[in-house]
């Protein structure tokens, strides 16, 4: 149970700070179903390596512990974007900046 716990921390901890990972691919331009679909596979991927780093690739045989690491980068990614960092304009501005047209460029 132990090993569960710490797992689903780490990700949550992973999860947490991903929305400004993910704010660096997003563009300010596309679509919120777009952005959802690209926050929702990139959480996915940093699941699967969290599970990868903290238990290494043989973790992957226990079936409950991948998922609720999965599950716990997913909820927190999506979570802490809806709660902090849309709210406090930090995510939108990291898209602004690293997009390669800004929105004020377009035209």
């Amino acid at each position: 149970m132990s090993q569960t716990l710490d797992s689903i921390t780490t990700g949550a901890q992973v999860g947490a700070l991903l929305p400004l990972l993910t704010a660096i691919v997003q563009r300010p331009a596309w679509s919120a179903s777009v952005k959802k679909v690209v926050a929702t596979a990139l959480a996915l991927v940093a699941g699967v390596i969290t599970v990868a780093a903290s238990g290494g690739w043989e973790q992957f045989q226990h079936g409950t512990l991948t998922f609720a690491t999965l599950a716990a980068v997913l909820a927190a990614s999506q979570s802490t974007y809806d709660l902090i960092w849309q709210p406090s304009k930090i995510a939108p501005a990291i898209e602004s900046v690293t997009s390669p047209n800004r929105p004020e460029q377009v035209g």
